[in-house]
């Protein structure tokens, strides 16, 4: 697996500034998304877990994805959380050419009801032709700056939760995974975040479109 960083350097912020990273705020908010999802079992686990702590969040949907699994995306819905475009294969920008990129990407918005303009590139990765085509269709990309690196398997439960406590502040976009791969660190992680930061009086917000 390549090298990554769990906390997204401020001067890589300044440098894509036309990319969401975080929002700069004095109030007590956390932005939690979800990515490659819907997925059967852990996607109903998380927001029944997001129903107990009243929170809401932004989910970045992968389009077949929605396809498959319907049921289990009208529920995304019906609890008033986000959606976001995350293409409609998990393409990868920098393996992919611009016309089939932004192609998969509106494959993937056929499937969005009342599709926001939301967009996450899987793993970060996206040229900036890419980027400029995709804005002026209208979407914010959005990224992070907490990366809880649920999706790695080399890392212990411990290591993927000190990843968000070490590195969330008010405002922060954290990233994690509602995917089998994900699944056994997102259930030890997600419950521990939800409940470390509302005992500390944060809110949890989903990301407007």
């Amino acid at each position: 697996m390549k090298p990554y960083l769990t906390k997204t350097p401020r001067i890589v912020q300044r440098l894509y500034k036309n990319y969401t990273w975080c929002f700069f705020t004095d109030k007590k908010e956390i932005y939690l998304t979800f990515d490659d999802g819907p997925t059967a079992e852990i996607t109903d686990w998380t927001l029944d877990l997001l129903d107990t702590y009243n929170a809401k969040a932004t989910f970045f949907c992968i389009g077949k994805n929605i396809v498959e699994e319907p049921e289990i995306y009208a529920r995304i819905l019906t609890k008033n959380h986000q959606i976001g475009n995350h293409t409609h294969n998990h393409k990868k920008g920098s393996k992919t050419d611009l016309k089939s990129y932004v192609n998969n990407i509106l494959e993937a918005e056929k499937h969005l009801e009342n599709p926001s303009k939301l967009f996450r590139p899987p793993y970060g990765r996206i040229k900036r032709k890419q980027a400029q085509k995709i804005k002026s269709l209208g979407y914010k990309i959005i990224m992070w700056d907490v990366l809880s690196a649920d999706f790695d398997t080399t890392i212990t439960k411990e290591k993927c939760l000190q990843n968000v406590l070490k590195n969330t502040k008010k405002g922060s976009i954290i990233v994690f995974h509602d995917s089998l791969k994900a699944s056994k660190n997102l259930q030890y992680t997600l419950p521990k975040v939800l409940e470390y930061y509302s005992k500390k009086g944060y809110v949890f917000k989903a990301i407007n479109s």
